[in-house]
């Protein structure tokens, strides 16, 4: 991982004047940029892994930025990507993070608050290399491989269930609300008045629960969702 004046930075952008703009903006942050000009190219160049934070303009000639950060997670490339779009409504914004992006920012913007989430994502992504794995009862997750096991056994998580997972594996044993969800998985800061969050906990706890002996993943009525070690339930209910 670079220093933080020197972070890796792959942008993929395919109008001209406004690559050449954010790529001015972030070399002038002291970042390091390499670009490239349409889906498929960078696709292939994000996945090398050499880059701390990739950047992805959503629509792309070749492949849009979120068939490219599909194809990122499911090849288990970790890179926090940042996704910028014109198309800045709350479902644009759910479908981006639901695909695996870590941040979304609309266009236009200013151009102090990109560097800051560059800087953001880097910093979290850097806190997560030092500690890969993380362990509860008989639950892993595997931060840098983007992996889950449970007793051992492989849980195919989606993108988006992967998130949600390692957010709940941070706070394993405390209740965390919706709204904490919203702010920390999905990156919105206010509620799209979906239930995208209830779909993703139940999806998340059929995957975690199926074919093994005790729950691990309860609902406190009218607080949030807590994950608990096997057999440990406290009777607070299930969805």
């Amino acid at each position: 991982m670079a220093q933080a004046d020197a972070i890796s930075i792959l942008l993929v952008e395919d109008d001209e004047a406004a690559r050449a703009n954010i790529a001015a903006i972030l070399t002038a942050a002291g970042m390091m940029v390499e670009q490239a000009i349409d889906g498929a190219t960078g696709l292939n160049r994000a996945g090398g892994g050499s880059h701390d934070v990739i950047i992805l303009d959503r629509m792309l000639p070749h492949l849009s930025g979120i068939d490219i950060v599909t194809r990122l997670r499911v090849a288990g490339v970790g890179a926090p990507v940042l996704m910028l779009s014109a198309l800045g409504r709350s479902e644009h914004r759910v479908e981006g993070l639901e695909s695996g992006v870590d941040d979304y920012l609309a266009k236009p913007f200013e151009p102090d608050e990109l560097v800051a989430r560059v800087r953001a994502l880097w910093r979290r992504a850097s806190r997560r290399s030092h500690e890969p794995v993380l362990l509860f009862g008989d639950l892993e997750c595997h931060v840098k491989a983007r992996t889950a096991f449970r007793q051992g056994r492989h849980l195919p998580l989606s993108p988006k269930e992967f998130e949600l997972f390692r957010y709940l594996m941070e706070h394993a044993g405390e209740v965390v609300t919706r709204e904490m969800l919203l702010r920390q998985v999905w990156k919105l800061s206010f509620d799209p008045q979906t239930n995208v969050v209830d779909v993703n906990v139940g999806r998340l706890r059929r995957k975690l629960e199926e074919g093994f002996a005790g729950p691990v993943l309860e609902t406190v009525w009218g607080t949030g969702y807590r994950l608990i070690a096997a057999g440990a339930g406290s009777g607070a209910g299930s969805a």
